[in-house]
């Protein structure tokens, strides 16, 4: 073997490892890449969906900052808490006793909590006046005008009317308002229940005061039927 053959030899050795050390970089950048590759594909699911949900569905508003329609369901409500074995309790009376609709009777029952709550009027008071004048009739209309479960004339509280006499007339719960807030207005003039009745029905001239008597009754024999009520649960 000549000199030059032995010097091609380390040479040769050198270019072969040279050759093995590249393919095992490219195999090592390969796995590399690949787990790299993997990461990012499960790194971008948690941060791609929630863009693809809010783009697709935009959140609503929180429920509280809706405006809160006053409705017949919700005046009930206002006066549930304390006040809902009261309401169940009367209801249940007036409508044995006049021949009326439970559920709707407890409807104008509540409302008649609430106004009265909200006016300064005693409920059962209210109650007792839907009673004498109209025995719980929303269309019961008299020969002097006067109309509703309230028994009242627009004409004369147009400073309480809102929207129309019809519809202070018409609908319950708008004739129930009404009805309360005439109501508290005799009653602050007369200077008590009695004076404010009479006046309510057109007869303070009436000495003997029979129409504040026939309410009264009326609002005793409601505050047994809650006494009763109170007893049972109680018991």
């Amino acid at each position: 073997m000549t000199t030059a053959s032995l010097a091609r030899i380390p040479f040769a050795l050198v270019h072969e490892l040279h050759l093995e050390l590249g393919r095992a970089r490219a195999i090592i950048f390969a796995l590399l890449a690949s787990l790299c590759i993997a990461l990012v594909g499960v790194s971008a699911i948690p941060l791609v969906a929630p863009r693809m949900i809010r783009s697709s569905q935009p959140m609503a508003p929180p429920a509280m900052s809706r405006p809160l329609a006053v409705t017949s369901d919700t005046q009930s409500a206002v006066v549930e808490g304390k006040s809902g074995a009261e309401i169940d309790a009367l209801a249940s009376s007036l409508a044995k006793r006049y021949r009326v609709a439970a559920a709707a009777t407890r409807t104008l029952v509540a409302t008649a909590y609430h106004e009265g709550r909200h006016i300064g009027v005693d409920p059962l008071l209210i109650v007792a006046v839907m009673a004498v004048e109209s025995r719980f009739n929303p269309i019961a209309e008299s020969e002097s005008g006067a109309q509703g479960l309230m028994q009242v004339v627009p004409r004369y509280h147009a400073d309480h009317v809102d929207g129309g006499a019809d519809a202070a007339t018409i609908e319950p719960h708008a004739n129930i308002r009404l009805g309360a807030q005439v109501l508290n207005d005799y009653i602050r003039a007369g200077g008590t229940e009695v004076a404010g009745l009479q006046r309510y029905n057109g007869s303070s001239s009436d000495a003997s005061n029979a129409y504040a008597a026939k309410v009264l009754a009326e609002k005793q024999r409601l505050q047994q039927a809650i006494l009763r009520a109170r007893h049972r649960l109680a018991g």
